[in-house]
């Protein structure tokens, strides 16, 4: 007899204190999701997130924060080249030396990234890189300014070390510190994943015993007997600390999900900050579906049978 999740025992049912530290997304139409982000390219690069919070107050902060940086980088994509020119960082740096010498208060680079449209870390960089210039007006060993971004403690200039500290901690979507939380908060829903579906005593394969077999593309979950999911048979579950939009979803079925279809069958994927309603209409026939959170109605499958 198939055995339905939601009928285990307490032990085996989903912890309500974890559930309710990750269960933070939501499902959006696709008007409130065109309204947020019209609202959001009306704001500058600081404290954006608080602003959208009074503005769509049904929306968690993560979901708001996961929304935000996607868009920013898909932003920086697109005028990063332009805004980084050789004559644009020129005067970008002599504003920056100027108000130095003028003994503006700290913040300098920070009120310079809400002027020019980079973010933080992003003009930080471009200032490290114009400072420790050759003579030949070539540009420093990618090596070396990752360094000092890394450690600002080495940067030669006082002013410059401690503004481009400022410029890390206030950029949550560039910089090591933002990269770093982005790995670390990946891994975590991966690990958070796999306690889940311990808990409901669902036998799997995480990737790196896939890899430990030879696959080259793997999800990160292989369901070792499958399960049902609202009538669908589910092999695989893929883990994103995200939020799915088209884009993003599109970018995803093309590296990895569809690979993943291809070799195991129908699977699960789950952005766990929320997606927009309606991603699965564009799969072309090929059954993934799309959840914010592990389903609470998966069936197993009786191993007796």
């Amino acid at each position: 007899m198939p055995n339905n999740t939601d009928g285990m025992s307490n032990q085996n049912k989903y912890s309500s204190s974890r559930w309710e530290k990750f269960k933070m997304a939501r499902v959006l139409n696709q008007t409130t999701y065109n309204s947020l982000l019209d609202s959001l390219c009306k704001l500058p690069f600081r404290n954006r997130v608080q602003s959208l919070q009074k503005l769509f107050t049904e929306l968690s902060v993560d979901t708001l924060k996961c929304i935000v940086a996607q868009e920013c980088q898909k932003r920086m994509k697109g005028s990063h080249g332009r805004l980084t020119t050789s004559e644009t960082v020129e005067a970008m740096y002599k504003k920056f030396t100027n108000s130095i010498l003028m003994n503006e208060e700290p913040g300098i680079l920070l009120r310079l990234s809400d002027e020019v449209g980079l973010t933080p870390a992003l003009l930080a960089r471009s200032i490290i890189e114009r400072h420790y210039q050759r003579d030949d007006k070539s540009k420093p060993a990618k090596l070396l300014v990752s360094t000092l971004m890394k450690n600002t403690a080495l940067i030669d200039d006082r002013d410059l070390a401690f503004e481009t500290y400022l410029c890390l901690l206030e950029d949550d979507e560039y910089g090591p510190i933002a990269e770093a939380t982005k790995q670390s908060r990946g891994y975590e829903y991966e690990i958070y994943l796999r306690m889940e579906l311990e808990n409901c005593k669902v036998a799997f394969l995480h990737e790196d015993h896939l890899r430990m077999k030879g696959y080259d593309k793997t999800p990160d979950i292989k369901l070792e007997i499958p399960v049902a999911v609202d009538g669908q048979v589910i092999n695989w579950i893929e883990s994103k600390a995200l939020f799915g939009d088209e884009e993003v979803h599109r970018g995803y079925l093309k590296d990895q999900l569809y690979s993943y279809w291809n070799r195991f069958g129908p699977g699960l994927v789950i952005y766990w900050f929320g997606y927009v309603e309606d991603l699965e209409k564009i799969h072309q026939n090929r059954i993934i579906l799309i959840r914010d959170a592990l389903p609470r109605n998966m069936v197993l499958m009786d191993q007796n049978l």
